[in-house]
């Protein structure tokens, strides 16, 4: 059992005035104007050359906010119809994920098919240019696979791929997204130290709250638990050397993942609709929850596991 990965980064939009705005599948609008009301006119000025002005009646203008909502609403019935393979869309990045079950690849190849079928179908361009394959394979002799092609280019097979700012490795042991972060960290400690010149200590909480504990604990409830200890002190001692600039005591890395970790799975508890929330059952006695039989490492310091070890600690 092996699982593929397919994450692109760009979805080009490439609309004609004739081309409907779609909300689903049953139903559509022709391009509306402009936010403010009329049609926009745009030209392009390149040094001292100004080209002719054209009039867009399509789209939204540069850093609307309505940008996201619309482009979600265009491509809200792009879903894969095979139970085997995942679509998740986050504005114009789109991730395939495949189980592979015995070598059979043809659900999870005619998902990736069927996706650039819709891109051309729906006026989109798949870069293929910034999309990649990562494959997780546990097993010790992985077979060789063939290559992926769309629209007659081959995708790049990866070790590690970055997903919503996480980055993700074939093992599957966040060693590289621990780097990551660590790296930032200590990069942005230099702004405390030069707020500890003006001797400004809240303006040093605040910063250090909105750009360095953000940064350590970007997916702390999943990395966390399964981290060596060696990435642990790594990321302890960027928060002892934040304290030491500060001069106040901040809590601990292991006392920001237990409360984000009970916040976490309380919404998955609280939200029937969570492909999770059938994961969390109440043993008979009501006091504590069913844990899952797992033999390897690598599922006992998964989330769900741990969640399960320490949650009725969190609940009293």
């Amino acid at each position: 059992m092996q699982g593929s990965c397919l994450w692109t980064s760009a979805l080009l939009s490439t609309p004609s005035s004739q081309t409907p705005f779609r909300i689903n599948s049953h139903s559509s609008l022709y391009p509306p104007p402009s936010v403010s009301g009329s049609y926009r006119q745009q030209l392009v000025t390149l040094g001292k050359l100004t080209s002719n002005t054209r009039t867009i009646s399509t789209g939204a203008p540069l850093g609307c906010v309505l940008s996201p909502l619309l482009f979600s609403l265009y491509t809200n019935d792009c879903t894969s119809k095979d139970p085997s393979v995942k679509l998740l869309k986050f504005a114009d990045d789109t991730t395939l994920i495949g189980l592979i079950q015995d070598g059979d690849e043809s659900a999870y190849r005619q998902e990736v098919k069927e996706l650039a079928v819709w891109c051309s179908l729906n006026n989109l361009e798949l870069n293929t240019l910034k999309t990649v394959e990562m494959i997780v394979d546990f097993r010790r002799n992985p077979p060789a696979l063939p290559p992926l092609t769309i629209i007659n280019s081959t995708v790049a097979a990866v070790e590690s791929l970055r997903f919503l700012g996480t980055t993700i490795s074939q093992d599957l042991n966040g060693d590289i997204h621990i780097d990551s972060i660590v790296k930032k960290a200590k990069q942005r400690l230099y702004f405390l130290r030069q707020l500890k010149k003006f001797n400004l200590p809240q303006a040093q909480m605040t910063v250090f709250s909105a750009i360095i504990e953000l940064v350590l604990c970007s997916s702390i409830t999943v990395r966390f638990g399964r981290a060596s200890i060696s990435h642990l002190r790594r990321l302890q001692r960027t928060v002892r050397t934040a304290e030491r600039i500060i001069g106040v005591h901040l809590p601990s890395l292991q006392d920001l993942y237990k409360s984000r970790v009970k916040k976490r799975a309380g919404n998955i508890i609280k939200d029937p609709s969570h492909p999770g929330h059938n994961l969390f059952a109440l043993l008979p006695s009501g006091r504590r929850y069913r844990s899952l039989c797992t033999r390897t490492s690598r599922h006992k310091t998964s989330f769900l596991q741990l969640t399960y070890e320490s949650l009725p600690v969190f609940c009293n």
